[in-house]
């Protein structure tokens, strides 16, 4: 009897090493069956082996059934735009016993809801530009017992390319073009960058400033009539992407570069609305792209610096403006980040050599964080402190924008990084409208 007891257990043993093999997974079920039949061995072994031995076929039996690999299909995203959901499809058919789709995570990615049965309906967002990858897709096939699954995957990895917050750029443009552009820069009302040189004369909206009303095109019309002027065309307009180690500081949800990268999509997509060419040049030690300006140049633009990340060096501010100096009269936008005086000064000593061609700004994320520090009244003796050295902190970045503006900067451009790309957009159309392109 003990000899058949022992030819049993060594039969379970090697049934279950023969599943792990097979990448077989016992069920819940599966594995409460076993467990009465162990307690049945205080009462009688050779029942116990028994039951246990039943249990054991009934599960190979159950995979068996469920063997045949299930066909999957999913319809992923291949392009995704920073914090902006997609929808994500994956579809199966299984066995008998029921079909379970899950699509890993990674960390760059966000996939709501991960898994379902039969049929996943997600959404899935990028959370950091770039390259990344989406993996092949998990799948768990229960037989029709439910005392075996097989565990597999099913079709390949795949590439998803994440850009830059594209719809609010694209806003952008638009508000431009339908002339509802409010610069967050100018305290006097109306649309920004229509040029002085009248071309039609269109119905008033509600963000027109007063002087623009056609007073007799309205009273012929019987209704508000605005003049529409005419943008000034062919300008260069360069934006210079500062991706050293500075830029790798996190603000919100992003980092600095993330929110450098969203100004410059919707610089680009505005220019090509009004009608300039726009180039790019990324750099932290070295030119990482270049990108010459070219007509209708923004969907370009934004696949030159879509997966560039910040880079743990210092940035040679000399070499990128070399890079761009030696070119006809452009608009130059630079961003970076204002840390200190110190840390500015290379960008200080660099812009002369800019700013005798070229209309410079000098734009840079500032740090919500800080704000809110010195604008918050202090509940603990530990805020006064912190206060204090974010007064320190801003007063250092204050010195650092007037010695640019000294230095040759038309602009220094300082907003959060919601709303560094229409400042940005701003600061281009004021250099526009007053012909400094």
């Amino acid at each position: 009897m003990d000899t058949v007891i022992f030819a049993g257990l060594a039969l379970l043993a090697a049934v279950v090493i023969g599943l792990a093999v097979a990448r077989l997974s016992v069920t819940v079920r599966s594995a409460l069956l076993l467990g009465a039949a162990a307690l049945l061995a205080l009462a009688s072994p050779t029942v116990a082996l028994l039951a246990a031995l039943g249990v054991v076929t009934a599960t190979v039996v159950d995979a068996v059934i469920s063997r045949p690999v299930p066909r999957i299909e999913r319809r992923a995203p291949g392009v995704l735009s920073r914090g902006v959901p997609s929808q994500l499809v994956v579809a199966g058919v299984g066995g008998p016993g029921g079909l379970r789709v899950r699509q890993p995570l990674v960390p760059d990615l966000d996939v709501t809801p991960p898994e379902a049965d039969d049929e996943l309906d997600a959404k899935v967002r990028g959370r950091r530009r770039g390259r990344h990858t989406l993996p092949a897709v998990a799948t768990r096939v229960a037989g029709p017992l439910g005392l075996a699954a097989w565990y597999r995957r099913a079709g390949n990895d795949a590439e998803v390319l994440v850009y830059p917050d594209l719809p609010a750029a694209r806003r952008l443009a638009l508000a431009v073009r339908q002339g509802r552009f409010r610069d967050p820069g100018r305290l006097t009302r109306g649309p920004l960058g229509l040029g002085t040189d009248f071309e039609s004369i269109r119905d008033y909206l509600p963000d027109d400033d007063v002087r623009q009303v056609n007073w007799r095109a309205t009273a012929r019309m019987g209704r508000p009539m605005s003049n529409q002027y005419r943008v000034e065309q062919d300008r260069d307009v360069i934006c210079l992407v500062d991706a050293g180690r500075l830029m790798a500081a996190p603000v919100g949800d992003r980092t600095r570069l993330d929110a450098t990268i969203d100004a410059v999509a919707a610089v680009a997509l505005v220019a090509d609305e009004v009608g300039d060419r726009c180039g790019v040049v990324a750099f932290d030690d070295e030119v990482l792209r270049h990108l010459r300006p070219r007509r209708s140049g923004g969907d370009a633009v934004v696949r030159a610096v879509f997966d560039v990340e910040p880079s743990p060096v210092d940035s040679d501010y000399e070499l990128a403006f070399r890079t761009v100096g030696g070119g006809k009269r452009a608009f130059v936008l630079v961003l970076t980040d204002l840390l200190e005086e110190a840390a500015a000064q290379p960008l200080v000593d660099a812009v002369p050599v800019l700013a005798r061609r070229h209309a410079v700004v000098v734009a840079s994320v500032t740090d919500p964080d800080l704000e809110h520090a010195v604008s918050t009244p202090p509940t603990h003796p530990s805020d006064v402190y912190t206060a204090a050295v974010a007064l320190d902190v801003l007063d250092a970045r204050a010195t650092a924008a007037a010695q640019l503006r000294r230095s040759g900067a038309q602009d220094v451009v300082e907003a959060p990084p919601d709303s560094l790309a229409p400042a940005c957009v701003g600061a281009y159309l004021r250099a526009k409208a007053r012909a400094r392109v």
